[in-house]
């Protein structure tokens, strides 16, 4: 499982997005100068059809059922870490999940 901490950069370039898409794939883009540039790079990475949330001074982050990656997933946005991967965990749980962890996870230049 891949886990990503993405911190840094300028204050100004506060733009990132992750990109959600089946059986575990993501993409993310951090520290952008654009919404839309942030969320192009992130569909970019991501394999399939992915859904894309936008984080702005914020952080995200994807959880995924390690008994069926396929299944039950959840992913969320908050100011902090912490706040984003609790409520991911949370989600993934709510639809079914039985050991969800935390698959991706990624922060702008201020989350």
């Amino acid at each position: 499982m891949a886990l990503l901490l993405a911190l840094g950069g300028s204050g100004a370039e506060a733009a990132g997005a992750l990109a959600v898409g089946k059986c575990g794939a993501y993409g993310h883009a951090f520290d952008y100068g654009s919404e839309r540039a942030a969320i192009s790079a992130a569909r970019d990475k991501c394999r399939g059809h992915c859904t894309v949330i936008p984080i702005k001074r914020a952080c995200a982050a994807l959880s995924v059922d390690m008994v069926n990656p396929c299944g039950a997933h959840g992913y969320a946005v908050g100011p902090r870490i912490s706040t984003a991967q609790n409520n991911a965990l949370r989600e993934c749980y709510n639809y079914g999940g039985k050991e969800c962890v935390i698959r991706a996870f990624t922060c702008d230049a201020r989350g």
